[in-house]
């Protein structure tokens, strides 16, 4: 099993990121995803769930109304798009896969002006 993020970096507040997790590995259609993030001295949070099919997706309070998870199910991928970026956003974003206990190895999102 692999999971591969990007799309991280340096955004000024009130801009915009779209994070992506390629999975290998298993049937990845079958099975529902999640995004977390851990910021420095924090403990790491769940952030977005979507469903195998995509159809159900839940937030985090603190992003919800600005973070959009989707997922593109024939190119095996998960998406994170940020909007509305804040400092407090700051943070490795990591994939993970509840099913299997996988994770990715994080993708660093810096919010700084």
């Amino acid at each position: 099993v692999r999971l591969v993020e990007s799309g991280g970096g340096l955004v000024q507040p009130g801009g915009s990121l779209r994070l992506s997790c390629a999975a290998s590995g298993f049937t990845f259609s079958r099975y529902a995803m999640t995004w977390y993030r851990q910021a420095p001295g924090k403990e790491r949070e769940l952030v977005a769930t979507i469903s195998s099919g995509g159809a159900s997706t839940n937030y985090a309070d603190s992003v919800k109304g600005r973070f959009t998870v989707s997922r593109d199910n024939a190119k095996n991928t998960v998406y994170l798009q940020m909007d509305s970026l804040k400092s407090d956003d700051t943070a490795v974003y990591y994939c993970y896969w509840p099913s299997g206990f996988n994770w990715g190895q994080g993708t660093q999102v810096t919010v700084s002006s």
